[in-house]
């Protein structure tokens, strides 16, 4: 959750490798050599970084196998996925983090009383360990963490993306995950959802992301590419926030 510059730690080989190896790089590799192949050199890359107004992403991906919408993780990312999937969604207000972050940000509730703590605190008694707090000490030290993150947010007017932070690691990997539908619409998911929280609560300009996965139709239109972009430099009519317009009409979301 850092957002702080300063100089990266040493790592050893070994440990690199083995980084590489839980985040499924070698995958990637191959992942992002198919992708050119099949889409040419604009084709969408694993672990890419994208750049996003938080307040134009309006939905959280529900993933529901059984309706043919798979739990994408990170290790899918830069993937082209074909189906339906982009059609299972959720506004994003429903999210049970942002509600908990809006409780304490906005209204002033003290972490200790948000639904999110109160579930936190059931998981570890239940043997879990939701992100990655094992104690009551974690869980304060996580969320001091994240005062301070907002705080830093809030005076700076943006969050850091990978490269400038300390455990940076590959591209945009360990980003805010952000899935691309067919038609463009922005679809969070998985990781980064407090950081996610704190952009939407601040009306920051510009987050960056790191793209999940995408519907082949949104390559096909090319609509990734305005995303490589900043968002001040990207054209804009009346209207318009930045992002690519929709192609078609989608079916309802499902309920």
């Amino acid at each position: 959750m850092e957002e702080t510059s300063r100089p990266a730690p040493r790592v050893s080989p070994l440990s690199r490798i083995r980084r590489q190896l839980a985040a499924q790089v070698p995958q990637k590799v191959l992942r992002d050599i198919g992708n050119r192949l099949r889409f040419g050199p604009d084709a969408p890359q694993s672990d890419e970084l994208l750049f996003v107004d938080p307040r134009a992403i309006r939905f959280y991906y529900r993933h529901d196998p059984a309706a043919g919408a798979p739990n994408f993780r990170r290790r899918q990312s830069g993937k082209v996925v074909p189906g339906d999937w982009d059609l299972s969604r959720v506004p994003v207000e429903t999210n049970h983090k942002l509600q908990s972050c809006r409780m304490h940000f906005e209204q002033g509730l003290p972490w200790d009383e948000t639904p999110l703590i109160h579930k936190q605190r059931r998981q570890i008694a239940a043997g879990e360990i939701p992100d990655e707090c094992r104690t009551e000490e974690d869980i304060r030290a996580r969320y001091a963490e994240l005062d301070r993150l907002f705080e830093l947010a809030r005076r700076t007017g943006r969050l850091s993306p990978r490269r400038e932070l300390q455990d940076y690691f590959r591209r945009e990997h360990g980003g805010i995950l952000v899935h691309v539908a067919r038609d463009g619409t922005l679809l969070r998911a998985g990781g980064g959802a407090h950081r996610f929280a704190i952009a939407w609560i601040l009306h920051l300009p510009e987050i960056p992301v790191q793209l999940g996965v995408i519907h082949p139709e949104a390559v096909r239109d090319r609509l990734h590419l305005a995303l490589r972009r900043p968002v001040a430099e990207r054209s804009t009519a009346p209207g318009r926030t930045g992002m690519p317009s929709p192609v078609r009409d989608l079916a309802a979301p499902r309920p």
